[in-house]
């Protein structure tokens, strides 16, 4: 059996007790660790669940997936995701790659940013699309996900900005979460523009508030 476990969204303790059952029967475990990250070391999820847990890289997941899934069908092996299970497109992936061996997999679910960002006082039913702002570089600044943003404020609805992390890189700027654009105008904050906005012009033509949050 194939179980994918989301660990929510703080530290090991996070974890539901389907999903700390699951972890405890599994004769593997693997971290999927560049999605997202946890607010807590490897050391600490391998003491709380008695496991020594593989770290599964994106190369690992997403061209080494049968490593992942070796002898899923006759072993249980644990799957573990930051937030949700389904918080990215990837882990949908996974689980069509073990279908495709027949092998059987369980979802346990858990708190993920698409849910707590309700914590902020916002509406959930008064979001619209949800973006990703990629870190930009010198010569790539990309605009497009400003578009999603524009059609959600033409409607009157929030966004939720996901920004990229650099889990090799990881510092308090580079793990920032999210950002939420909500449908007031206020004054964008200079860090924010200088770092993750692109040509202000072209945000000044959508910008309304904006919410920096962080952990």
């Amino acid at each position: 059996m194939l179980y994918l476990v989301g660990l929510g969204l703080h530290d090991e303790k996070d974890v539901t007790v389907r999903g700390m059952e699951a972890i405890k029967g599994s004769e593997r475990v693997y971290l999927e660790a560049y999605t997202s990250i946890l607010g807590v070391g490897k050391e600490r999820l391998d003491a709380f669940y008695g496991k020594d847990i593989v770290v599964a890289d994106r190369d690992m997941v997403e061209m080494d997936s049968d490593e992942i899934l070796r002898d899923a069908d006759k072993v249980d092996v644990a799957f573990l995701v930051v937030g949700d299970p389904f918080g990215a497109t990837t882990h949908a992936d996974l689980l069509l790659r073990a279908d495709a061996l027949s092998i059987p997999y369980t979802v346990i679910h858990n708190a993920s940013v698409m849910n707590a960002v309700g914590a902020l006082g916002l509406a959930l039913y008064n979001y619209g699309q949800t973006v990703s702002i990629p870190f930009f570089t010198d010569s790539w600044r990309p605009d497009s996900w400003l578009e999603r943003v524009r059609e959600n404020m033409r409607l009157g609805l929030h966004t939720l900005c996901l920004l990229d992390i650099k889990v090799k890189e990881q510092s308090e700027e580079n793990l920032a979460r999210f950002v939420i654009v909500g449908r007031r105008f206020h004054a964008l904050e200079r860090d924010f523009a200088g770092r993750w906005a692109v040509d202000r012009e072209k945000w000044d033509d959508v910008s309304n508030t904006v919410y920096a949050v962080r952990d």
